[in-house]
């Protein structure tokens, strides 16, 4: 059964869409910790990020690497963190999270509650600068 995140890339759940290329797919966390935080995951379906091949991870990085200098010109934040968890969701994945302080990443706090506009917004904002 394919996982929740092979089913947005394919379009049968919406999403946020930021950018994607024939191997990544990223996308606004619907539970955010910040406005803008987004998860990028590869179209192959692979349950734990170290068991990608090393040039597939390599790529993955490169491309949430340019997601995340995307992110940094899209909303005021000090840096963009990186996150894997693993746990959550049966498809390797990264969190990039706008931060200004450390506990900005602490997943055990509220999630932001924002509007289908504001997310609209924020990833409308977020893909006209990923280059």
């Amino acid at each position: 059964m394919a996982s929740i995140f092979t089913k947005i890339i394919n379009g049968e759940i919406p999403s946020y869409k930021i950018a994607e290329d024939e191997n990544h797919y990223a996308f606004l966390d619907i539970n955010p910790l910040a406005k803008a935080h987004t998860l990028v995951v590869p179209k192959k379906e692979t349950d734990y990020i170290f068991d990608i091949e090393d040039s597939a991870l390599g790529k993955l990085m490169m491309f949430a690497k340019r997601v995340a200098k995307a992110i940094e010109k899209s909303v005021e934040c000090k840096r963009v963190g990186i996150v894997v968890i693993g746990l959550e969701v049966p498809h390797a994945h990264i969190h990039l999270i706008p931060l200004n302080s450390e506990s900005d990443v602490d997943f055990k706090k509220a999630k932001l509650q924002l509007s289908s506009e504001e997310f609209k917004q924020t990833a409308e904002n977020i893909s006209k600068n990923f280059v």
